[in-house]
């Protein structure tokens, strides 16, 4: 088992459900404290109830990530109550899926805010303890949309793609303190989003899917576990498929 320094805390954004929830559950199993961020107040309770059946404990904090400020005070807040944040998952993300020349500004920008924007301010705001501490997980959840590209996604594949170029960046400037920042690119995912896609759809992932099944929450959380390790520490600025061979 990879190993893991329990008393570091791990925030989650979008950690409410599907791939965010088991994250949350995965890194409980591990010993680890963690801190549950998400928009929707009801699922929270959702998540503190399923952790609490599973013998666990989560802090949750209902936040909107588009709004700086309230994403920074929270986090500096946890970092205060808890000697800083070892572990970010920046896990956070949605879809305005629409052929680009059929897209809105609208839904470039919002979807831009979500998951690239709050990435990086979320990142720029729990490195100043991460450096304090000279130790630092970074772990930001693309796709392998950002990596091959998809049509009638143009705007989520850029964001997903950005957060790659992101974490490369970050790496190149606090590598020496200790800090590592890695991508998870899942692939085809069985969650609530991904379930109300047509089924032609998911018959066609299935076709270019050499393992010829759908991936889980716990496989992409089993990933995440493992980059926030200790064993993890001289792996950094890069991208771990999680597709079941898909983006080769």
């Amino acid at each position: 088992m990879a190993e893991v320094q329990a008393k570091r805390l791990a925030v989650v954004t979008g950690a409410a459900r599907g791939i965010g929830r088991a994250i949350v559950l995965e890194l409980l199993k591990q010993g680890r404290l963690v801190a549950g961020l998400d928009l929707n107040a009801e699922q929270l309770k959702e998540l503190e109830k399923v952790v609490a059946e599973a013998g666990y404990s989560v802090i949750t904090k209902c936040v909107d990530i588009t709004k700086t400020d309230q994403l920074t005070e929270i986090l500096e807040q946890l970092a205060k109550e808890h000697n800083g944040i070892g572990i970010l998952v920046n896990n956070a993300g949605i879809t305005r899926d629409r052929l680009m020349m059929q897209m809105d500004e609208a839904d470039y920008d919002i979807l831009m805010s979500v998951n690239l924007r709050a990435a990086f301010m979320a990142t720029k705001t729990v490195l100043r303890s991460m450096i304090r501490n000279k130790f630092g997980r970074i772990i930001n959840m693309s796709s392998i949309a950002g990596v091959m590209g998809q049509a009638g996604s143009t705007n989520y594949a850029a964001s997903k793609a950005g957060l790659i170029g992101m974490t490369k960046s970050i790496v190149r400037e606090v590598a020496k303190k200790g800090i590592t920042a890695n991508c998870i690119a899942p692939g085809f995912i069985v969650t609530e989003m991904t379930s109300v896609l047509p089924e032609p759809v998911k018959e066609a992932a299935l076709a270019i899917i050499p393992a010829k099944k759908l991936g889980k929450p716990e496989d992409v959380a089993k990933a995440v576990a493992f980059l926030a390790s200790d064993d993890a520490g001289y792996i950094n600025g890069q991208v771990l498929h999680v597709d079941g061979g898909m983006a080769m």
